[in-house]
């Protein structure tokens, strides 16, 4: 913490810690005096390191003086400022306000303070003559650009489709020669390139799948991540061996241990048992029979759901679950009896251009 400290703010480590210090001591005394009843409204560091102290009132102002802080007694303080972030938060309860990117209480300058990108929207009309009600008590600021969700999500884990039911398992990250972030994953859970969501946000758009129903097929498939998601360089074992860094991705030998991540068997180990196998799927649907070529196949034990998630050998990335035999139950072990067939990760790099993301 301290190195980063230091870094970010241009400053020798020694200065970093007795930054750290000084804000520890302050603090400290401020919980000593609320312990005792002093009133408070508020308390913010400034620029110069300083806690600055909203005093409730003038016998309060006098306590928080005597223990060495800064204090101040403002207009409006915390609370009221907090009621009118609220009063804005139910302002916004029906509709987001397209074209305002957040809204905040700012104790330093004493205002609820609204960031704003785009003052045109309609959405973003209507919410500022709400705020404008509140006088000069709202602040807005219209430098702010737009804001998205971030996700960093693990391979292993479970992806839902934002166009229907079902669910599949992430693969591995990967980046483009211009260095634009994907996810590699098997080609039939992204075959009519949905959006793709984890923990019911979207993290990324569905672009390229080889996967056919009932024609001769190849089991990759590409999505393009969102900014500000990423896929993290690191496979989730779902609390059984930690995060296993992902350090490459040169093919394993045949007979080599692997294990896989996936959502609905979660951890499951075995043995990689052969490569260049093409398999008939049949159709849960009664539709035609598919043929995948170019899989390889493993002692891993997997069930639906666990498609496209991650398979690994040591720190090497090794593909992306495909499918296995039909009705298929795992003990829940790690080395639960069975097997799997997957869509090695090093040729759909290749196919596709990319370079695996690595620890």
């Amino acid at each position: 913490m301290v190195g980063a400290l230091a870094a970010s703010l241009g400053v020798s480590e020694r200065a970093a810690e007795r930054r750290l210090d000084r804000e520890a001591a302050q603090q400290s005394r401020l919980d000593r005096l609320r312990t005792a009843g002093v009133r408070t409204d508020g308390a913010f560091f400034d620029k110069d390191g300083s806690l600055v102290v909203n005093a409730a009132d003038a016998r309060s102002a006098r306590r928080i003086a005597d223990a060495g802080l800064t204090t101040r007694e403002a207009e409006r303080g915390e609370a009221a400022l907090d009621r009118i972030k609220a009063a804005l938060d139910r302002a916004a309860a029906d509709r987001a306000p397209g074209g305002v990117t957040s809204w905040e209480t700012d104790l330093a300058s004493d205002t609820v303070t609204v960031r704003v990108n785009d003052r045109r929207a309609p959405a973003a009309r209507a919410f500022l003559k709400r705020a404008g009600s509140f006088g000069d008590a709202v602040r807005v600021v219209t430098d702010a650009a737009p804001a998205e969700a971030q996700q960093t999500v693990y391979p292993g884990s479970r992806m839902t489709f934002g166009n229907g039911p079902g669910y599949c398992s992430v693969g591995f990250g990967a980046r483009d020669s211009a260095g634009r972030p994907h996810l590699v994953t098997a080609g039939h859970c992204v075959d009519s390139l949905p959006v793709l969501l984890h923990n019911g946000s979207r993290f990324a758009q569905a672009t390229h799948s080889r996967f056919r129903l009932g024609a001769n097929s190849v089991d990759m498939g590409v999505a393009r991540l969102d900014a500000g998601s990423s896929i993290a360089t690191a496979v989730g074992t779902w609390g059984s061996a930690g995060n296993i860094a992902v350090r490459g991705g040169n093919r394993a030998a045949v007979g080599a241990s692997v294990c896989k991540s996936g959502a609905t068997t979660r951890w499951t180990c075995g043995t990689v048992q052969g490569y260049n196998v093409t398999v008939t799927y049949k159709d849960r649907n009664g539709g035609p029979d598919t043929v995948v070529t170019g899989l390889g196949r493993s002692s891993v034990c997997t069930e639906g759901g666990d498609s496209g998630g991650a398979y690994i050998s040591g720190n090497q990335a090794q593909g992306m679950t495909s499918g296995g035999p039909v009705n298929q139950r795992c003990t829940g072990a790690v080395n639960s009896p069975g097997s799997s067939y997957f869509q090695p990760l090093d040729d759909t790099l290749s196919y596709y251009g990319l370079r695996l993301d690595t620890n």
